[in-house]
């Protein structure tokens, strides 16, 4: 059992130690980074300059969401437009770890860019232990580069400070509790985004797609449990798939594309099963996404595969 306070008072002593200039972090909004942004922000004050950058990959309504998060508690921050640069990043790539890596790298020369503005030496990140568990090293195999760490670069301009590092998700929720951080119960979302549940080439057309299903997956899902019709998964969204199939609208043929629905129970992303919904929440999703995006996606299914053998996100 963690002993919070503890491990908050430990960690404001270490951070102050470990930076001694100006910082930024980067805040996606997700528990892991406004957690380590709380906590810098408390040791440093306002030598934290939290960067919340809008890849383009985002979620609807995610960029206004984490302005007023950051807003409320009180931290030194700044919004980035950098759509145009992670897409022409991603333009024909399409394996998993590719997309990992170019994400990565692309977040690091915007913080570098940002941080050079600043006067920062250091970059904070929310990073937690399965985050470096899962991307490998010369022990363990690399079950997906998490763009935090293997999408580092090794050039990269700055110290690394990870006041997380060690924690697993269900702990890291305890601290934002105790701190009072707004997102300490929101569901997690990956760094790469968007992008790793758009399968294939990742064009601003497919991630407006994938953002969309999301979207209804996220509202249906989140209606039905604050009604009791299901308890709330640890993670629920949708993943949009390359390959296309043939359907019928109306009487006429149809060529689309397929949503994956995906939901999952956890405790800390390590393990997970598959949440059973209930078939008329799946119904209620699968005709208001079919019926949303007549003209791109004519067939939804279900996912019901525990980790391992699979992992929670796609790629």
């Amino acid at each position: 059992m963690l002993d919070v306070e503890g491990f908050v008072n430990e960690s404001l002593e270490s951070i102050k130690a470990q930076v001694s200039g100006k910082a930024i972090i980067a805040c996606s909004g997700g528990v892991d980074s406004m957690v380590s942004a709380a906590l810098v922000s408390k040791a440093v004050g306002d030598r934290l300059l939290a960067i919340y950058v809008d890849s383009g990959l985002m979620r609807k309504g995610e960029t206004e969401e984490v302005r007023g998060m950051l807003q409320e508690m009180g931290i030194n921050f700044k919004v980035v437009d950098a759509a145009e640069e992670f897409f022409s990043a991603l333009k024909g790539v399409t394996d998993p770890e590719a997309k990992r890596k170019a994400i990565g790298e692309r977040f690091i020369r915007v913080f570098e860019r940002e941080a050079r503005s600043f006067g920062a030496d250091t970059l904070v990140q929310g990073t937690i232990a399965p985050d470096w568990i899962e991307s490998g090293d010369g022990v363990r195999d690399t079950i997906k580069s998490h763009h935090n760490v293997g999408g580092l670069p090794k050039d990269m301009e700055m110290s690394l400070c990870e006041p997380l590092r060690d924690l697993y998700k269900d702990e890291v929720r305890q601290v934002a509790r105790f701190l009072g951080v707004r997102s300490s119960e929101r569901q997690p979302f990956p760094g790469p985004a968007l992008a790793v549940r758009c399968l294939g080439e990742v064009t601003p057309e497919n991630v407006a797609i994938v953002r969309e299903a999301c979207y209804i997956v996220e509202d249906e899902i989140g209606k039905a449990a604050a009604s009791g019709g299901m308890e709330l998964p640890w993670q629920y969204f949708a993943v949009l798939l390359p390959s296309r199939s043939v359907g019928v609208q109306g009487d006429r043929r149809a060529y689309g594309r397929t949503v994956v629905i995906r939901a999952v129970c956890s405790v800390d992303g390590m393990t997970a099963t598959y949440a059973p919904i209930p078939t008329a929440i799946l119904d209620r999703i699968s005709s208001r996404i079919t019926n949303t995006m007549k003209s791109q996606v004519n067939r939804v299914v279900y996912d019901i595969t525990n980790k391992p053998p699979a992992t929670i996100e796609w790629e």
